[in-house]
């Protein structure tokens, strides 16, 4: 295990400027099938309706697991640079969608 950790932090990621400058995604729709993880990143914004897919990522579920890890592992080390991360309050049926909990405040 520790060779491939060694392995992946001496890989050199090339990248097109287009996809450095990134995709914004609210919303993630996660499905499967007995071969792959299939994650749909979507864009959902006040007053359109519905949701826009602005990027799909078919993994096998080996590398989905080993991708969830990682995110994990990650996502404690940005809590203890920066602390905890409060997840807004969600609003329930019926409820008006305030526009700060999409993040556009």
């Amino acid at each position: 295990m520790a060779k491939q950790n060694e392995q992946q932090q001496n890989l050199k990621l090339n990248i097109s400027p287009e996809i450095s400058q990134g995709t914004y995604s609210n919303l993630v729709v996660i499905s499967h099938n007995p071969t792959e993880i299939i994650l749909d990143f979507a864009q959902i914004l006040p007053g359109i309706d519905g949701a826009a897919v602005r990027q799909r990522i078919i993994m096998n579920p080996v590398h989905a697991k080993r991708t969830l890890a990682a995110l994990n592992d990650n996502i404690k080390k940005y809590e203890q640079q920066f602390g905890t991360i409060e997840e807004p309050h969600m609003p329930t049926q019926g409820d008006t969608v305030p526009y700060d909990i999409l993040g556009k405040a």
